[in-house]
């Protein structure tokens, strides 16, 4: 009788692909270094505090130039400025004189506000309005408001109200814009400061976690000796400390993310108020994906970093004896 073999029991057995296989063995140290963690609750915590705080900080303060500048938003019609025409002007030269203005490249718009309209608002506003009926004669010349295009720098501004200034038909120009200008130029100051501001917190970081995971190499010297003796490279070593760094970097960003947001719920009723004071509407911004997610990633590589630095560092002294 002939024994016939099934093909299954001789065939070999085959194994994962090298990609698989890589895989595997970063998931299951990634889990291993977070039980690592997770066995000295306290310790991983105050550092995870540590990082978070240390990231909130520029976060805080870039979120507040982020609504400094969507508030400033709304202040648009300050670039604009007012022209007074001479008031021997009739209503349709003047009208004919803000057509010829609007024409040009560097200006978005020309308002004409009419000596007997600007009469009419101040008589509003003032409070005036009887005493001012006593007045045989407008003593108002007709204005015109005039916005300049987007693309206008601080230069091309100036001679646009120079060159406005100088026309016959023209008596004074005012411009009310030097204080705009100004706070953009702080909310500039500002902006640089938070980048070497978090430039130097991003070394303090490097230094908490490099400084951890040095501890951790030295309390699991003996293991790392044994380890390397029987064959394991510092490659392979290395690996828990690398995503023990990562986790503590993922963990404080987004610590960090969540101090944040607390801090602008807290600000939120306050803000709302004060606006409500004014008469106003004030939405308060907070971070968008994009810049959460780029907080998050800075954390991991800098836990990355820190690890990696510190690991090959002190790997390649630790010999088995």
């Amino acid at each position: 009788m002939a024994v016939t073999r099934n093909a299954d029991a001789v065939a070999p057995v085959r194994s994962s692909g090298p990609v698989v296989t890589w895989l595997t063995r970063h998931a299951s140290t990634a889990i291993g270094a977070l039980g690592r963690l997770s066995r000295q609750p306290f310790a991983s915590l105050m550092i995870i505090l540590v990082i978070g705080v240390t990231l909130a900080l520029p976060a805080a303060i870039n979120v507040v130039v982020k609504n400094a500048q969507s508030v400033s938003g709304s202040w648009d019609n300050a670039l604009d400025f007012s022209v007074y025409l001479q008031r021997e002007l009739s209503e349709r030269d003047a009208q004919a004189l803000a057509s010829l203005i609007g024409q040009r490249a560097d200006v978005e718009s020309v308002r004409l506000v009419t000596a007997d309209q600007a009469l009419a608002d101040f008589k509003l506003q003032s409070g005036f309005g009887e005493a001012l009926d006593q007045l045989g004669d407008n003593p108002l010349p007709h204005a015109l408001i005039v916005r300049p295009s987007a693309g206008n720098t601080t230069a091309s501004m100036t001679l646009l109200q120079e060159e406005i200034g100088n026309l016959p038909e023209t008596d004074l120009v005012q411009a009310d814009t030097e204080w705009v200008q100004r706070f953009h130029a702080i909310l500039d100051i500002v902006r640089k400061a938070i980048a070497i501001f978090a430039a130097l917190l991003g070394i303090a970081i490097v230094v908490v976690i490099g400084n951890t995971i040095r501890l951790d190499i030295e309390n699991r010297r003996e293991e790392i000796e044994v380890t390397k003796l029987i064959g394991a490279s510092n490659a392979f070593v290395r690996r828990p400390f690398l995503w023990t760094g990562f986790w503590y970097g993922l963990s404080g960003g987004i610590v960090a993310l969540l101090l944040v947001e607390y801090g602008l719920f807290l600000l939120k009723g306050p803000v709302t108020r004060l606006a409500g004071l004014y008469q106003g509407k004030i939405t308060v911004v907070s971070l968008d994906l994009a810049e959460s997610a780029a907080i998050v990633g800075v954390a991991c590589f800098l836990g990355l970093f820190a690890s990696w630095v510190t690991a090959a560092r002190h790997m390649y002294r630790i010999e088995p004896r």
